[in-house]
């Protein structure tokens, strides 16, 4: 079960809404070294859902923590979905 939904999300209107189909590689398995889009809520969406299902989380504020760290403080060279997932673990008690 998804943490977050579109209508969840603090920034929802700033993101960039292109359909992803359910097969893109941005949106499906784990984080890997896709390149990460933190301007397209298809991914920010996705990203936030699954590392909630990877470290356990179960509560929207954690997942709303994730967005507000990706969109306010994700440094610009940190681009990968796996880089991406690497600087939150490490950043988390920061934010």
């Amino acid at each position: 079960m998804e943490l977050l939904v579109k209508s969840d999300l603090i920034f929802e209107n700033q993101y960039v809404w292109t359909t992803v189909g359910e097969d893109d590689p941005r949106v499906t398995g784990e984080p890997d070294s896709t390149m990460f889009n933190k301007n397209e809520g298809d991914e920010v969406l996705y990203l936030i859902n699954k590392l909630a299902e990877i470290w356990g989380l179960k509560q929207k504020n954690s997942g709303k923590k994730i967005e507000k760290m990706i969109k306010n403080h994700l440094p610009p060279d940190i681009r990968s979905q796996e880089n991406v997932k690497t600087w939150i673990s490490e950043e988390w008690k920061n934010y």
